[in-house]
């Protein structure tokens, strides 16, 4: 079912080589056409695509991982041999507006949620939010280097995964 990498925290992955500062409760203070965007709860490929022609998903890399019981990300989900690792770009009209970085303990790919290996270059919100199984525990937010980030616990069916979302320099949360 794919080859299983270490990748020892988020840190490590394509677009987030720079710490991320998660704000707590209390210190956030979020402009509030930038804090819509951030707390938004449906889909937010459909968000996006109200504001282009057309969003187009590139993969960058995908596969089953192994986190340090230490790592962040770890810490945040259930203890697993593996997880599944997704990190994406979504575009709006070839403009990079958002990555994302989807974390699945091995666990919760059993039953409906196995298809979560296969989407390819299809956007994780068109799967999540195709049906009643969905749930969110929380949004965090945080950020780096000025780029706003979200981070989400979601559960498909009561099984869980971990959403991270950084909305690039050119994401239309920053103008729209």
């Amino acid at each position: 079912m794919g080859v299983t990498v270490k990748i020892s925290h988020i840190n490590q992955s394509l677009f987030c080589n720079q710490p991320i500062h998660w704000f707590s409760t209390q210190e956030v203070t979020v402009p509030n056409p930038i804090y819509n965007w951030l707390t938004e709860l449906g889909s937010m490929t459909e968000r996006l695509a109200r504001y282009c022609q057309q969003v187009t998903v590139k993969l960058y890399q995908e596969g089953f991982i192994l986190l340090d019981s230490q790592d962040e990300e770890a810490k945040l989900l259930p203890n697993s041999q593996r997880y599944w690792l997704r990190e994406v770009v979504l575009l709006g009209d070839g403009c990079p507006w958002l990555y994302g970085r989807t974390v699945i303990p091995e666990e919760t790919l059993t039953g409906p949620e196995s298809e979560l290996i296969n989407l390819g270059s299809v956007p994780l919100g068109k799967y999540l939010f195709s049906g009643n199984n969905l749930t969110r525990d929380y949004i965090n937010l945080g950020i780096q280097n000025n780029c706003w980030v979200r981070r989400s616990l979601l559960r498909l069916s009561a099984k869980p995964l971990l959403l991270t979302e950084l909305f690039l320099p050119d994401s239309p949360i920053y103008t729209k």
